[in-house]
């Protein structure tokens, strides 16, 4: 029991991978259904009601009317800097160079959340942290790249603006993590997400108005199947995955949830083959297992 106490954040993070995991699958179906865009602004939408639920059966309060002016300030940047400056970075880099070359650009996530996380509040990583970084975001790597069934090929003759994107992606995941971190102090990790998610509401709204889009998201309502998806997906991201995420940075070093959040590629591995039958390469194995070595090192 004493391990759980001890590693709270930590294991907060791996199961935020695990929600994400099951996120990822949801909305890359959805988006194919009902578009980028209505996905994001209807996953956070359909994120606050569950958390407002909650917030109400576990606090009696729907809304964070209880959060200091200091929590709303740094929270609701946060949101802004992650969900909307961030995610939409990242879904651009998708289109130009293609998902697993953003996903490999997106493993620089742990090392810029360290940075940032010692820029603005100091934290320091340990020798057996950084080993632990090193080790999980090269086995990472190592499962992207060897993933079967995709057609891309190792090039590089990438798009410099996709690339860009795909840094912006990461910049934007990373300093919203720390942004949240420094907002959430000792309040409820449930709650600040209801702030976050507000942010980012409020971010796409401007954004769905900029781009005319809001005819793609009321078709997007009234689809069934993307609608069933998006909630999925809701539910274990916006929801449980953020949430859980703010816990593993309230217990952890930022840098330490970062790379253990960045599991997703891995974990992946498991419904890819039974729910899209795609074969396990060596490659994909071998990387799972030696970034499994380097979280385990977190947990010494």
């Amino acid at each position: 029991m004493n391990i759980f106490i001890e590693h709270t954040g930590e294991f907060a993070a791996l199961l935020t991978a695990v929600f994400w995991t099951i996120t990822s699958l949801s909305f890359e179906t959805a988006s194919h259904k009902i578009g980028t865009i209505a996905v994001n602004i209807l996953r956070l939408v359909i994120g606050l009601i569950f958390l407002s639920i909650y917030a109400f059966i576990r606090r009696g309060l729907i809304f964070p009317s209880d959060a200091s002016s200091y929590n709303w300030i740094w929270l609701t940047l946060s949101g802004l800097v992650g969900f909307v400056f961030g995610d939409l970075f990242l879904f651009k880099s998708y289109i130009i160079i293609g998902s697993r070359f953003s996903m490999l650009i997106m493993t620089l996530v742990p090392p810029i959340t360290a940075f940032f996380s010692f820029l603005l509040i100091g934290e320091r990583l340990t020798l057996s942290h950084g080993l632990g970084m090193t080790l999980t975001f090269t086995g990472i790597s190592m499962a992207i790249f060897g993933r079967s069934g995709n057609s891309e090929k190792l090039s590089l003759k990438l798009a410099p603006r996709g690339i860009l994107y795909a840094l912006g992606g990461a910049v934007g995941q990373a300093l919203g993590l720390v942004l949240s971190k420094i907002g959430l102090k000792d309040y409820d990790p449930f709650a600040a997400t209801q702030i976050r998610i507000i942010a980012g509401i409020f971010g796409y709204i401007a954004l769905v108005t900029i781009l005319a889009r809001w005819g793609n998201v009321s078709r997007a309502i009234h689809n069934k199947d993307g609608m069933a998806l998006t909630t999925l997906g809701a539910f274990f991201g916006p929801f449980l995955g953020v949430s859980f995420s703010l816990i593993a940075v309230k217990y952890t070093e930022a840098g330490v949830a970062s790379t253990i959040m960045a599991l997703v590629p891995v974990f992946i591995i498991l419904p890819a083959v039974i729910i899209y039958k795609e074969k396990v390469t060596l490659a994909e194995m071998t990387g799972a297992f030696v970034s499994v070595g380097g979280v385990a090192l977190f947990f010494m």
